[in-house]
């Protein structure tokens, strides 16, 4: 199915498929890269912006520093998740408990080794755009997935991944700017500039 879809794509046919990005994105560990996340929700007059690094120390790690408006560490590791806070114990809990945490490490730990099988198992991919300016939307197989995520899309430029775009099934679209994308978002104040970092240069 995802062959057939592949070879319907448009992106086909300048060469860019799934197993061509993520062979772009893939990054041994350790890596690392700044974030600043836009959380949109209809009780506030602009989104909710959240900056700081993500961190993978090795190929089992992932840790999420916020840096502002507040600060706050999450570290995902041998299925478990530590929250830590300035002035407060870490708060220790089982990976399974989040899953959305579990689901973020998954496909982050996918993506940055280039495992297309992993990704598969889990979502439909579609890839489109060309090489300069790419897309590729995972779309969720299992309805327990579903039920809270609609769907995942990654917008790169070249060997590098800008913005992950989440339409949650219920709410607002949250969106995760990443490497130049993220270092853009510095000097940008306005919602709508920021939104367009998102997809700034996407081809349809």
């Amino acid at each position: 199915m995802l062959t057939a879809l592949l070879i319907s794509s448009p992106a086909l046919a300048s060469g860019i498929d799934a197993a061509w990005i993520l062979r772009q994105l893939a990054q041994p560990a350790p890596s690392q890269t700044n974030f600043v996340e836009l959380r949109g929700s209809a009780l506030l007059k602009e989104p909710l912006r959240v900056e700081g690094q993500y961190r993978r120390p090795d190929a089992g790690t992932l840790v999420r520093e916020v840096r502002a408006p507040y600060a706050e560490t999450t570290t995902i590791a041998n299925g478990q998740v530590s929250i830590a806070r300035a002035g407060k114990p870490p708060r220790v809990f089982a990976l399974q408990r989040v899953p959305e945490l579990a689901d973020l490490q998954a496909s982050f730990g996918a993506m940055l080794s280039g495992d297309l099988a992993a990704l598969e198992q889990s979502y439909r991919l579609q890839a489109s755009g060309s090489a300069q300016h790419w897309q590729l939307q995972l779309t969720p197989k299992a309805d327990a997935l579903a039920r809270r995520v609609r769907a995942v899309t990654l917008h790169g430029q070249n060997a590098e991944l800008r913005c992950i775009e989440t339409q949650p099934a219920k709410g607002d679209v949250q969106r995760t700017l990443l490497g130049g994308a993220a270092t853009a978002a510095a000097t940008v104040t306005q919602a709508a500039a920021l939104n367009g970092l998102c997809a700034a240069g996407a081809t349809p």
